[in-house]
């Protein structure tokens, strides 16, 4: 998604990288009454997913133990969460936290639709492939079996892969589907949802950054306050995400943050999931939104929520004061 901004992540490869040493120091961390986890935290949280994986493999292999076993048994609470989410690869973990949403009484929509969004066709297909490896189960089918309606049909289009590749762009068409989204919604009486959703989950972001200014120039709205008017509930939230993501993820992103400690409680999962999810992506664009919209860092709103450990991670991926 780098059509619209340069992604510049908070967590880089180290540089004078030594898997044999952090493996042991690591082991060292952990061995013997008590953990250090002070240390845990500068490596592991420290270090690039191509970097933990080297690490992880090494442990393995001069220290005949598993790195993930021993954190499990070593850790607890949500400071676990964290680092064991690091020590997992980035589809597996997406997989997991899709399987997560969709586990047990209920549905998690905002997070299925906050994974799936902002995928390509190319992402996607590693998600796809990765979640029926994991659990034997196609994405589609458990998808499908746990949300109904306009919703089910879109998050189908979007794992079926049926977004056009990153730069295809016609801009003849463009007008047509942005007329073809006035004429579903503000130019008639009713709402055709099924246009909103065939739109927005086959054509490619770049298509869509066309098909969105050709509309306010055709409606004088933005396709913003059009989707707000015609459409609600989930299908609104996941439409509404795309249209972020298409024209700054990093907005979209910060604005999950922000929901997840607001008002009393925190949302742990979507804190997670967020901040190591896109440690390596565009977390410094997200933590400049979050500053810019809201008034305030993202490192003070998330000291300002969180303890421990916990906290001491989750700000070492932050990174920054």
């Amino acid at each position: 998604m780098s059509w619209y901004y340069t992604p510049k992540p908070t967590v880089v490869p180290v540089e004078g990288f030594d898997a044999s040493a952090d493996a042991n120091a690591l082991r060292a961390a952990m061995k013997g009454f008590g953990t250090d986890e002070q240390a845990i935290i500068d490596i592991l949280c420290a270090r690039s997913a191509d970097q933990r994986t080297q690490i992880l493999e090494t442990y393995a292999s001069e220290l005949g133990r598993d790195l993930i076993e021993d954190l499990k048994s070593e850790l607890g609470g949500k400071f676990e969460d964290v680092i064991v989410a690091l020590m997992m690869p980035a589809d597996k973990f997406l997989c997991k936290q899709l399987r997560k949403a969709m586990d047990g009484i209920g549905t998690n929509e905002d997070a299925l639709i906050e994974i799936l969004a902002p995928q390509t066709n190319e992402e996607i297909k590693r998600i796809v492939d990765c979640y029926e490896e994991m659990y034997n189960r196609p994405l589609a089918e458990h998808l499908c079996s746990e949300t109904d309606g306009s919703f089910r049909r879109l998050l189908t289009m979007i794992i079926v892969g049926s977004r056009d590749p990153q730069g295809t762009v016609d801009a003849d068409l463009a007008v047509e589907q942005a007329t073809a989204l006035f004429e579903a919604g503000e130019g008639q009486l009713g709402t055709d949802e099924k246009t909103f959703y065939s739109i927005l989950a086959h054509a490619s972001f770049d298509q869509l950054e066309l098909v969105f200014e050709e509309y306010k120039k055709l409606s004088g709205r933005t396709i913003e306050q059009a989707l707000k008017d015609e459409l609600s509930g989930e299908l609104y939230d996941a439409l509404s995400a795309i249209v972020e993501c298409v024209q700054m993820a990093p907005h979209y992103f910060a604005k999950r943050l922000h929901k997840a400690m607001d008002g009393a409680g925190t949302d742990d999962g979507s804190l997670i999931r967020i901040i190591v999810a896109r440690s390596e992506i565009d977390l410094q664009n997200i933590k400049d939104e979050f500053e810019q919209m809201y008034n305030k860092t993202l490192i003070s709103a998330v000291r300002d929520e969180t303890a421990g450990d916990y906290k001491r991670a989750l700000c070492a991926l932050i990174g920054g004061a």
